[in-house]
């Protein structure tokens, strides 16, 4: 039986921390072609999975000129946001090959939006790497709240240090922390509550000082705070945080839940809390959320049932698009209103 054919643009640190080590644990999928700039990457790639030169492609350009419908079943993208340009994922939606991009998917709203339209005109079946989707930590959650009485107020935090990739000093290579990281809980939060009634957003420079706590262009929010209102009186509030010189609380980040009668402490992929007056349930995650994203996303094409993946690219477009309203009212200072 023919193996599922993979190719891989980027092999960087999120593709060899996860997708790679997933890939190992499935018996049904081979890697047969890559593109990476790094030529240590590269190299470090071809020999893992022992592919010819005329594979290993220089940049995404070299990759979608000899590579085609017929040569690949799915791609991978991972790369650094300032890398997406029109080609990285259109050339893929108009050879018609399926693809799993990670997370942010870009740093032009448009062109995502473009995308996304010609990926729902062409019917391809796509996925976003918003891994917290597919927490088994994530499906408790959603399973437990339609037992309580709606509404209620959340809490969100993602809050440590300046992670070390160059992108993360400036707003304009990041998109800011929220966007570039913290849009994980954001999109959580979309995924247990569907979509804000109206977004409201502050953020803080100024605690880390450029040239001594960064780089010397450092210019991105050192904190920000987001206040989204959804549907069935529920209220969250969503904070984000880069200015910890040591992540000394790992609980710092995740989500409280309060609820009428039970509050639930989503410890950022570690565990879940369900605190209520009878019991106290602790539980521990059991599975690697980036293999249960790739196997359904793989599964789906497969079995052709884009139902399976739990983030298409419409969707993470639309947490993509709050996040970037969430910028703008910080810029602004004005509530954004989602007509319903």
């Amino acid at each position: 039986m023919s193996k599922f054919r993979v190719g891989l643009i980027g092999c960087g640190g999120r593709m060899t921390g996860a997708h790679m080590k997933a890939f190992e644990r499935m018996d049904d999928v081979e890697v047969v072609a890559i593109a990476e700039p790094v030529e240590e990457r590269r190299l470090a790639a071809q020999k893992k999975y022992s592919l010819p030169d005329e594979r290993c492609y220089k940049d995404h350009k070299e990759f979608y000129a000899k590579e085609n419908k017929s040569t690949l079943d799915a791609i991978f993208i991972a790369i650094e946001p300032t890398a997406h340009d029109r080609m990285t994922e259109l050339c893929a939606v108009e050879m018609g090959i399926p693809f799993l991009v990670e997370k942010p998917m870009a740093l032009d709203i448009d062109l995502a939006k473009e995308i996304a339209e010609k990926v729902e005109a062409k019917g391809l079946i796509t996925a976003v790497g918003f891994q917290d989707r597919y927490l088994d930590l994530m499906d408790l959650i959603k399973a437990e709240l339609p037992k309580h009485k709606a509404g209620g107020l959340v809490w969100g935090a993602w809050i440590g240090g300046i992670p070390g990739v160059w992108w993360w000093q400036k707003k304009s290579t990041c998109g800011g922390q929220l966007l570039e990281q913290n849009i994980h809980i954001l999109d959580g939060l979309r995924w247990l509550y569907g979509e804000p009634l109206s977004v409201y957003a502050t953020n803080t420079t100024g605690m880390v000082k450029a040239g001594e706590d960064a780089s010397p262009e450092y210019d991105t929010d050192d904190h920000s705070t987001v206040v989204f209102r959804f549907p069935n009186h529920v209220t969250a509030t969503l904070v984000s945080g880069d200015y910890i010189q040591n992540r000394f609380d790992s609980k710092l980040s995740g989500l409280v839940i309060s609820l009428s009668d039970m509050v639930i402490e989503y410890h950022l992929r570690n565990n879940v809390l369900f605190k209520s007056a009878k019991e106290i349930r602790d539980v521990y995650r059991n599975e690697d959320q980036t293999y249960t994203l790739d196997r359904a996303f793989i599964d789906a094409i497969k079995t052709n049932n884009p139902a399976l993946v739990r983030s298409p690219y419409q969707d993470a477009y639309k947490s993509l698009k709050l996040a970037f309203d969430c910028n703008k009212s910080m810029e602004t200072g004005e509530v954004i209103y989602y007509d319903r």
